[in-house]
């Protein structure tokens, strides 16, 4: 590999050389960094020179919490209802009626990006739009499904197992029959039935590969590998070897809910990490689902939900000692725990049995993470910090919200709407806080827009409307940056590897126009990608 020049402002993340003007890069990896004189001298007469001008250059951008298959699924293999914008039942059936007219060779119908209102939809909705063949349309979120009378069929869902699973998780009609709506459990049993091929979930991985350059991100996790398709680890260790797979992601494993036997349940993830893990992807640890979320009523929250009394949400993974043993197992074999822990009581849950799993192990650097955080106690946000946890917060999930804050309102109060998503208090007790986007869960990934509500805990104009949230728990420019670029490397303990532009490291960068630690904080929202760099090399540039 040539060696390579890179000219611009550079933000190193570096607390020692915070700054500079170039650097020189050798074999994929920063050789030299510092003013642009000196690595021209250190370079070989025939070293590539990358000029980026007046813009400035970042450590590449890491996301903590991501779903690769699901994202390329939804951008390939699925209609996007999320182009409708906020729930619109007329334009989803349009969008549906499109591709079904468009792809009349599947045996099955896949639509996500549904929002749920008020208004309760059934399987007749589906059964108008199409009745010949399985159709299902998902939440944005991924908790939820609604499926028509032959998608029922097809997965089996009747009134035996709507009564074994539970009629919180599917949803019946006055006769006890299933009325079509479906979540949590009964979601996660469905998903790895959908009919795709190995080559299918390779296409849809390089898909979301582009979508994650196209945006400046150079690493990611992978929270729940083989949640949509079994084989998916297999499908990135193929497009490794094959020399397609650049984008580097971090793997957790599923574990399921209140998995029968930890131990075993960890040797299978050690096993998968020696069979498929290399150096662009990597199996690093298990990932649990310990509740749902607020807006379908699954969220564990420490209280009753106000619109049902006597029911705080879905307990998932709620086996105290099965989770300890499974945090004490991965310990041993250096992985960590990753979960879902959108309401407080999950969170409470979890820092109970970290608490006690590290009495076992003695171990307080395992960096088990807690994804979502959407309620939280000063108490918990201090055992975070104490257990050497990592919060991983999403900062374009703090706005009020149209549609989700009166439903948040309406189900669990406006005081504890009003103190959702915590980020301040998280780095003011010392935790190493990550920023996630929960792509395609969410709708974007998307660095200009997690530093802007980050600081103003509110949408740019003209986004999704621009009411701010909980202002005490703004955070910094540069708090920011670090929890997209070194606080997730430390996350995947690749702190010695990624996450800053220091020698040695790996030569990932990001290069947009604008300045996010000093330019107005409207500029940052307006800011435009110029390019993508892995090893050194340019994997997208904008033209």
């Amino acid at each position: 590999m040539k060696e390579v020049i890179i000219l611009g402002n550079i933000i190193t993340m570096d607390e020692k050389r915070p700054f500079a003007k170039a650097a020189l890069v050798k074999n994929g990896v920063f050789a030299y960094i510092g003013n642009a004189e000196e690595a021209k001298e250190l370079a070989s007469a025939d070293a590539r020179v990358l000029d980026y001008g007046e813009n400035f250059i970042y450590p590449g951008f890491l996301e903590s919490h991501c779903h690769g298959y699901f994202a390329g699924d939804r951008a390939v293999g699925q209609a996007n209802l999320m182009q409708a914008g906020f729930t619109d039942y007329v334009k989803y059936r349009e969008i549906i009626k499109d591709f079904i007219a468009k792809n009349p060779q599947r045996k099955l119908y896949v639509a996500a990006g549904w929002v749920e209102n008020e208004e309760y939809v059934t399987k007749a909705y589906l059964d108008e739009i199409y009745s010949e063949k399985p159709l299902i349309m998902q939440t944005g979120g991924g908790h939820s499904m609604l499926l028509n009378t032959k998608a029922l069929e097809w997965a089996g869902i009747d009134a035996a197992y709507a009564k074994k699973m539970g009629y919180d998780m599917v949803h019946v009609d006055e006769n006890g029959e299933p009325d079509g709506y479906i979540c949590e459990n009964p979601v996660m049993e469905l998903m790895p039935k959908l009919p795709m091929t190995l080559e299918d979930a390779k296409d849809y991985l390089l898909a979301w590969q582009d979508y994650a350059f196209q945006n400046g991100y150079t690493g990611v996790a992978d929270a729940g590998v083989e949640i949509f398709f079994k084989d998916c680890a297999q499908a990135y260790h193929e497009l490794e070897e094959g020399g397609w797979l650049k984008l580097r992601t971090y793997g957790y494993m599923l574990a399921a809910d209140n998995v029968a036997d930890p131990k075993a349940e960890v040797a299978r993830v050690a096993a998968d990490r020696a069979k498929y893990s290399g150096e662009y992807f990597q199996i690093v640890g298990i990932k649990a689902f310990l509740d749902g979320v607020t807006e379908a009523h699954t969220g564990w929250q420490n209280q009753d939900y106000l619109d049902q009394p006597g029911y705080h949400g879905v307990e998932r993974f709620n086996d105290h000692d099965k989770m300890v043993e499974l945090i004490a197992e991965a310990d041993k074999e250096g992985l960590a725990v990753h979960v879902h822990s959108e309401g407080g009581g999950a969170v409470h849950f979890m820092l109970d049995c970290i608490e006690d799993a590290e009495k076992i192990t003695g171990d307080k650097d395992q960096r088990n993470v807690l994804a979502h955080l959407h309620f939280v106690t000063d108490e918990d946000i201090r055992r975070m910090a104490e257990t050497g946890s990592v919060p991983a917060v999403a900062p374009l999930w703090t706005p009020e919200a149209p549609i989700l804050y009166d439903q948040e309102v309406a189900y669990v109060g406006k005081e504890l709407a009003d103190e959702a998503y915590p980020i301040k208090s998280f780095y003011d007790a010392g935790a190493n806080v990550v920023f996630h986007s929960d792509y395609p869960v969410s709708p974007m990934m998307n660095v200009k827009f997690s530093i802007y509500t980050a600081e103003k805990r509110s949408y740019p104009a003209g986004l999704f409307g621009d009411s701010p949230r909980n202002l005490k728990e703004a955070i910094t420019r540069e708090q920011s940056l670090r929890a997209m670029t070194i606080n997730v490397a430390r996350q995947w303990h690749q702190e010695h590897r990624l996450g800053s532009i220091e020698f040695g490291k790996i030569a990932n960068m990001t290069v947009f126009d604008c300045d996010f630690l000093h330019d107005d904080i409207e500029k940052v929202a307006d800011a435009n990608l110029v390019a993508t760099i892995v090893d050194g090399e340019e994997v997208y540039h904008f033209s």
